[in-house]
């Protein structure tokens, strides 16, 4: 039987790069018996990202491609949630609209869960030999440290919670009650999966082909101290 990998991209004003991804994504021969479905779900732009979504699902009808619109701009974990509610196949990543994550690497974290090792599988930018821009030090940093308190909370040995690239079991991710409306939902999805009785975690080395703010990149500061909040909130005040 073929089972289905379901794509779900929240968009926010990526009209410059969501073609590009979308064309990635039409592309992409997953192989090992595997169909796909894109869910595209718009946080209210106020560009030309629906536009453009719009005109390449009618160019090309035989590609599985769903679009969904926020009414009100709500953020990329609210995005998400909308996501995970219409997803149909078998297994789940979230794929930013950006051109940061390299789709040809499903396969990456495909593999142990399709071997019947994984029921979550996390791409992480921070192992392996894989290329990576140079940008931030200080997003590294935060990223370790936000890892780091993760980690002693949860009991798990992951290098990068914060990455975008994680593969759920479609029934693990449909279980969680999330709550988190924007960039909290890494921090908030790791605590709550961390304590699913016998859940089998991975992680294995990607690339990250990062931007600058120059480029269109919006997480800053705030969401960092955002997401140090949910760690403390999601492990300790409210489990």
């Amino acid at each position: 039987m073929t089972q289905k990998l379901s794509i779900v991209i929240p968009a926010y004003n990526e009209e410059a790069t969501i073609i590009a991804i979308l064309e990635k994504l039409v592309n992409l021969d997953l192989g090992l018996n595997l169909s796909k479905e894109i869910i595209v779900v718009d946080d209210a732009s106020n560009d030309n990202t629906v536009k453009y979504i719009k005109d390449f699902a009618r160019e090309n009808p035989s590609s599985e491609i769903s679009l969904y619109q926020q009414e009100l701009n709500k953020g990329k974990g609210a995005a998400i949630h909308l996501g995970i509610k219409n997803v149909t196949g078998d297994f789940m990543i979230v794929q930013d609209a950006d051109l940061e994550y390299d789709p040809q690497e499903y396969i990456l974290l495909l593999k142990p869960i399709l071997n019947g090792n994984a029921d979550v599988v996390y791409g992480s930018r921070f192992m392996g030999g894989n290329p990576h821009r140079i940008l931030f030090f200080w997003h590294t940093i935060g990223n370790k440290f936000l890892t780091f308190l993760s980690n002693m909370f949860t009991n798990l040995n992951l290098t990068d919670m914060e990455t975008c690239y994680k593969i759920f079991r479609t029934e693990i991710i449909k279980s969680l009650d999330l709550k988190e409306k924007r960039f909290g939902f890494e921090p908030e999805v790791t605590a709550k999966i961390s304590r699913i009785p016998k859940i089998r975690i991975y992680e294995v080395g990607i690339s990250y082909y990062g931007r600058t703010y120059d480029e269109g990149k919006k997480i800053n500061w705030k969401d960092g101290f955002r997401a140090l909040w949910c760690i403390l909130k999601y492990n300790s005040f409210s489990k």
